[in-house]
């Protein structure tokens, strides 16, 4: 049995980026995390200590986010390491950070870096 929970489309403004203006001006992300666990316990007693606290996942995403990086990959990969040492009985995790309206020679919508296990 597959037990996942999917954290989606968490906004934050933040400071990322290579160019000046990006560190100064920002810009819109999203942060989609993906955890499967073995959450049985939680489901049969309805108990929210024996599964992951969403918000603790959005504050882990929300601090890592307010820290100015010039790669994205960088953010990704502390949002990913913070989760997993948050929860340790994590069986699969996967995090997404979009890039909404990057900087480039022409019009792109986004860009997306993913790190899993």
């Amino acid at each position: 049995m597959t037990h996942t929970i999917n954290i989606e489309g968490v906004k934050l403004y933040a400071y990322h980026g290579c160019l000046p203006e990006e560190t100064k001006v920002g810009a819109e992300y999203i942060v989609d995390v993906n955890l499967e666990y073995d959450f049985t316990e939680a489901a049969k007693t309805d108990d929210l200590t024996k599964t992951i606290d969403y918000c603790t996942v959005f504050n882990i995403c929300k601090h890592e986010m307010a820290i100015p990086s010039k790669l994205i990959e960088h953010v990704c990969q502390r949002i990913f390491d913070s989760v997993l040492k948050t929860f340790p009985n994590l069986i699969h995790t996967k995090v997404t950070i979009i890039k909404l309206l990057p900087p480039m020679n022409g019009p792109v919508d986004k860009v997306s870096v993913s790190i899993s296990n």
